[in-house]
């Protein structure tokens, strides 16, 4: 099975770690597989209905999948065809709703899975969404993650008052700012055992306990303190998904779970040597960051069923809303272009890990306008039968990859099909779990506590402020106290 719709013979099995199984999805009606909506049993263009997100909610719950993981963007993509009619009509990514607003009706729906926002750093100050998440992690009962991006999409800079693309560099010299206050928010704001809520004693928090971060740097001015008091995990499960030489360097500063797209095995056990090397040399674990490989997977009980399913896939693909899509995201108009044109010479600041993996799969360092719609509709197609796809799968965890997220052309039938068809061969070989792990998110994905780990940046910031608690504020009781009137006056 290669790019990965060939057929692979039988492994060898023996006892390996667990796959970590996200649902990738977005609160949108046409997502990654352009077109799909289309079809008969399609309900995604029921996305605005909370009742089809919960029942796939506890479908997937039942299913012990980890997380659902929702995708997002804060503005159109790139022109096509000189304008932006096309992605209205194909329904790319727009009408799309705020993720973060599902999931908390969602964490009402479900007990133990996962529940994953992307966010960027350019649609809200990090004093709010600290607030925000930290009242998911509460409600939700520990069960929240963040997928952070810096946003490649112009429409979505001028949105949020900008001219115009940062520069991608400098788009993540912010994100580390960004990531600087909301960890001393997160981390160092309060003290644990700072909520007393002590009914007898009359006190409902200790002023000794909780501090102001008085954060001052080049974008933000944050005072503090943290208005919500620690969530079960204080800090989300931080994901991520930059794959650029600057995204990679913020990946392993930063992120827990990174989300790739990675060419073949070969190239997983490149990518993931290097990123966890570099978090070695920070301080950090070096099993601290989970690789999250995106496949689209298609199973059949047969070969002729899988070829069957991937032929019925292809006629139904939408070849302009592919094309939209991946002009879009690197800022080129490819409307009207044939599909031999050659990208040459093709620079943007949009998707630069995104251009390198096309040229690495396209095996050129000019690859052709046809090359990038056959890596976005193909190079992460996994077809086969159960056992084939399970190969395939120990062979990407042998490459360094953790787990992986799912991507659906139909909703749930995508889900339905890979519940009903792969996780029986997946749990035989232990590659899923047949339980919920007890604890947060972060527990149940790493098995080392509810707590961001002694190693990464946010746990510098635990304690850190004390000079500036609540009860540094206080006047000594006995100036405040006020004298009795004269006697008469």
């Amino acid at each position: 099975m290669t790019n990965h719709s060939t057929t692979a013979t039988g492994g060898a099995q023996g006892t390996r770690p667990r796959l970590i199984i996200n649902a990738f999805l977005m609160n949108t009606g046409s997502h990654i597989q352009g077109g799909q909506w289309r079809r008969p049993e399609a309900q995604q263009h029921r996305f605005n209905e909370l009742s089809m997100w919960q029942e796939l909610a506890r479908e997937l719950e039942d299913a012990k999948f980890d997380a659902m993981f929702f995708a997002d963007v804060v503005g159109l993509y790139g022109n096509h065809d000189g304008g932006w009619a096309e992605h209205l009509r194909h329904g790319l990514q727009i009408p799309s709703n705020d993720p973060v607003v599902l999931l908390s009706a969602l964490a009402a729906t479900t007990e133990n899975i996962g529940l994953a926002a992307t966010s960027s750093i350019i649609q809200s100050h990090p004093f709010q969404f600290a607030r925000q998440m930290s009242t998911l992690d509460h409600l939700s009962g520990g069960r929240v993650g963040w997928n952070i991006v810096t946003s490649a999409l112009e429409n979505s800079h001028r949105n949020f008052g900008a001219a115009g693309l940062e520069k991608h560099d400098d788009r993540y010299a912010w994100a580390d700012e960004y990531m600087d206050v909301v960890y001393k928010l997160w981390e160092g704001s309060w003290d644990d055992g700072a909520l007393l809520q002590d009914k007898a004693g009359s006190v409902f928090s200790d002023p000794e306990r909780v501090a102001k971060i008085h954060h001052q740097g080049v974008r933000y001015s944050v005072e503090g303190p943290h208005l919500s008091s620690p969530s079960p995990q204080r800090t989300p499960l931080l994901f991520q998904a930059g794959a650029s030489p600057r995204g990679q360097e913020f990946c392993a500063t930063h992120a827990e779970a990174t989300f790739t797209a990675l060419v073949d095995p070969s190239h997983a056990a490149e990518y993931t040597a290097k990123v966890r090397d570099r978090a070695e040399s920070l301080g950090r674990a070096r099993d601290s960051i989970k690789f999250l490989q995106g496949f689209h997977i298609i199973v059949g009980s047969t070969e002729a069923e899988v070829q069957r399913k991937s032929d019925d896939l292809e006629q139904t693909l939408d070849m302009d809303s592919l094309l939209s899509h991946i002009g879009g995201n690197l800022g080129v108009d490819f409307g009207g272009l044939p599909l031999d044109t050659k990208m040459k010479d093709l620079t943007t600041e949009g998707g630069q890990g995104h251009l390198a993996a096309v040229r690495r799969a396209a095996n050129t360092e000019d690859p052709t306008l046809e090359d990038f719609v056959r890596y976005r509709s193909i190079n992460n197609r996994l077809a086969g039968t159960p056992e084939q796809i399970a190969d395939v799968l120990e062979q990407w965890q042998d490459a360094g990859i953790d787990g992986i997220n799912i991507i659906n052309s139909t909703l749930p039938g995508t889900y339905t099909d890979i519940i009903q068809g792969l996780l029986p061969e997946l749990r035989r070989r232990g590659l899923a779990q047949v339980e919920y792990a007890p604890g947060t998110l972060r527990q149940k994905l790493t098995g080392q506590g509810d707590r961001l780990p002694e190693g990464h940046p946010g746990a510098t910031y635990r304690g850190a402020f004390v000079e500036y608690s609540a009860a540094a504020t206080e006047r000594p009781r006995e100036q405040t106290e006020v004298e009795p009137l004269p006697v008469g006056s």
